[in-house]
């Protein structure tokens, strides 16, 4: 047999161990991709149990109160603004766009049923609301504004935490 004749069977034979190589791999990886999909995929497929409202409340001529509504799905709670524990919960928080006409008093004050307790994993214990909660932000205006920003907030239940969100907002004050 000639040299070139057995090279080609060589080659064809070679050809077929790879091509099943091939098909292998790529039906493993395949399996991989989908199984880390299904895993990891789980945390994005939890629907967002927050609901917010934004309002505008007049308190005299030029004193306002912005008030973000949050209404949460059971059982789902967010950190207090001041959570205490071991550092590591995430606080709401509130950034307001730099606005010439307005002036923020104070910070942001919430209201809503609050639990302190001691849970699994946290040290210290910890301020937690859950149901319907109030952020509310006092300002002072001179004239028609609109006034925006980004909130920041996450959200947990007794078994896992959300990764935080943020969110922009818009009020509009027309005294």
């Amino acid at each position: 047999m000639s040299l070139s004749l057995r090279v080609f069977k060589y080659y064809k034979y070679l050809h077929k161990i790879n091509v099943m190589k091939l098909i292998k791999c790529c039906l493993f990886f395949s399996v991989i991709f989908l199984t880390a999909k299904v895993a990891f995929g789980q945390g994005q497929m939890i629907e967002d149990p927050t609901n917010w409202k934004y309002e505008v409340k007049k308190k005299s001529a030029t004193e306002y109160q912005l008030i973000f509504h949050l209404d949460l799905k059971s059982p789902w709670h967010i950190y207090s603004m001041h959570p205490g524990g071991d550092g590591y919960e995430i606080a709401p928080s509130y950034t307001f766009d730099a606005n010439p006409k307005i002036k923020l008093k104070g910070k942001p004050t919430e209201k809503g049923k609050a639990t302190t307790t001691k849970m699994e994993g946290i040290d210290g214990k910890i301020t937690y609301l859950s149901g319907k909660v109030d952020y509310i932000q006092d300002i002072t205006v001179t004239g028609s504004t609109k006034i925006t920003g980004k909130h920041e907030y996450q959200v947990c239940n007794d078994k896992m935490c959300l990764p935080p969100k943020d969110k922009d907002f818009t009020f509009e004050i027309k005294p």
